[in-house]
């Protein structure tokens, strides 16, 4: 690539940096788009329940280590985040929720001017293509496919039926009014195949001339000077480059890599910065602060009839009855997320009326995604906190930009995060026992017979959602503006999920596009 002048430079090609790269190259812009992984043309990748198989595949993530406290038993959790065009978007488990309404208004009353709900709804509505009528809340002319729910489990009928005799609503849409009750959850696909970024954005506007992408490309830093970004350096093939930018560089690395390149470039907090032999740029102390994250406790049941995923797998007539499904009908299990369905309700701990709890739902049950699933008939309902109080740091240990950052999670160190997370474990037991799914099941695999709270700490882990490292707001402490401008460094943004000043309530993969929707916006200066 000959190439070193761009107008602007996107560091990240995932969930918020395809978009990114869409919007500001249709605008005639100059922009180069740079990735450390590789491409997403693998079968697995694009299949809805590949995630099963991607996920914790080093092919496709890095697979981050957090640091061990004993509030979860020493145990070092890992967090894989997507290295391939697509990033995390390529290799999640494809829920499309975007929270509730509270979470954006909570954003501005903490500073993000501009980013109420009222504010986000038409991004959240300009990239969607639901598969559904047009609404007051869903677009239908985007690029990215947002699906209802195509597979059809009686287990998770029963399970439904069940949690609305414990006495919760039902909700046939948690992206409308409320996201209180339970229901069916919508997906990122679109016909048979996952709606990733990289395919929704990226890859229909790769001929356009004054756009290109380079894989294989690790950012070191950011080149500033006088106070403004000027560029980058990076490693590709081995080869140390640097490509410059006459308008703006645009971090999207994701909440972990987006302050360690930070870090990287002399801003960050100054005496730590100074102890690793990095010229302070700019003291900005919160740069991989205020880090949080979902964390999940698992339940499962083993159900009387062997009719659970976890047998249809290994029943050849099973398996070719899925593909045909999903071949002919764009149904069945191969459309499957994460999550089929589950809801959201309130622990004795809620407050203002709002969901505290989200459950996800699936017939079928396994150590952790790349394994094997169990031979018993098995049914999980994991269970997480929608917003946690504890809050984690992140910190680069090295001028090396290959060498991972420490993760310091402080998961359930706040007293209130884990008597949440135990009434949600007791509910969920309570939603067993309706008669809608008592006579089901006959064993309980977790908890079993230890005490809720020892094994949420033993056993719980992630949801896969670190946010809020280079928290956006108004005050002096905050990493970017509610423009998404890096204080005290010009011609430089964050634009991913890193900038959330609260990580929203539920799965946060809609919120980071909406957040790259919004942020293209405020780079190109249109209202839309």
């Amino acid at each position: 690539m000959s190439q070193t002048e761009w107008d602007y430079i996107i560091v990240g090609a995932g969930s918020a940096g395809c978009l990114l790269a869409n919007r500001i190259s249709q605008a005639g812009h100059r922009v180069l788009l740079v990735e450390a992984g590789k491409s997403d043309r693998h079968f697995w990748v694009r299949l809805p329940v590949g995630y099963f198989r991607t996920i914790f595949d080093d092919r496709f993530a890095r697979q981050f280590k957090t640091q061990a406290q004993p509030e979860t038993l020493d145990r070092k959790i890992v967090w894989p985040r997507g290295r391939i065009l697509g990033g995390s978007s390529s290799i999640n488990g494809l829920l499309y929720i975007r929270g509730q309404h509270a979470d954006y208004d909570d954003w501005e009353q903490l500073g993000a001017k501009g980013w109420s709900f009222k504010d986000v709804l038409p991004f959240f509505k300009k990239s969607e293509c639901f598969d559904g009528p047009t609404s007051t809340y869903h677009g239908v002319d985007g690029e990215l496919g947002v699906s209802k729910l195509r597979n059809d489990d009686p287990h998770c009928a029963a399970w439904l039926e069940a949690a609305q005799e414990y006495g919760l609503p039902f909700n046939p849409d948690f992206n409308a009014q409320t996201d209180y009750g339970v229901g069916s959850y919508q997906l990122s696909i679109k016909g048979r195949w996952r709606s990733s970024t990289s395919v929704a954005f990226l890859r229909p506007v790769l001929s356009r001339p004054n756009l290109r992408v380079v894989t294989g490309a690790l950012v070191s830093r950011v080149l500033i000077e006088k106070g403004r970004a000027v560029g980058i350096e990076c490693l590709v093939d081995g080869q140390l480059k640097k490509f410059h930018a006459s308008h703006e560089v645009i971090l999207s690395a994701g909440s972990l890599q987006s302050p360690q390149l930070l870090q990287l470039s002399g801003i960050g907090p100054a005496d730590h910065l100074r102890s690793l032999g990095i010229d302070v740029v700019h003291d900005a102390p919160d740069v991989g602060r205020n880090l949080q994250d979902h964390y999940q406790a698992r339940t499962i049941v083993r159900l009387k009839e062997k009719t659970s995923l976890n047998n249809q797998i290994r029943n050849p007539l099973s398996l070719a009855k899925m593909g045909m499904q999903w071949l002919f009908d764009a149904r069945g299990p191969l459309t499957v997320g994460a999550g089929q369905v589950g809801g959201f309700a309130k622990t004795s701990l809620a407050t203002n009326d709002r969901a505290d709890i989200q459950f996800n739902v699936m017939p079928l049950s396994v150590d952790k995604p790349g394994e094997p699933l169990h031979e018993y008939a098995g049914f999980t309902v994991s269970v997480c906190q929608c917003r946690p109080e504890s809050t984690g740091t992140l910190a680069i240990t090295s001028k090396d930009p290959k060498l991972a950052p420490q993760i310091v999670t402080n998961y359930l160190t706040e007293t209130r995060d884990i008597k949440t997370l135990v009434e949600g474990l007791e509910m969920c037991r309570s939603i067993y026992q309706q008669p809608s799914f008592a006579n089901r099941w006959v064993e309980e695999k977790l908890p079993g017979n230890q005490s809720l709270e020892q094994f949420a700490r033993g056993f719980g882990s992630t949801v896969f959602h670190p946010t809020s490292t280079c928290r956006m707001g108004s005050d002096s402490r905050a990493v970017v503006s509610p423009e998404l401008q890096v204080n005290g460094v010009r011609g430089l943004r964050v634009i991913d999920a890193s900038v959330m000043p609260k990580v929203v309530s539920a799965n946060t993969n809609a919120a980071t596009i909406m957040v790259a929707e919004k942020g293209a916006s405020l780079v190109l200066g249109t209202s839309n």
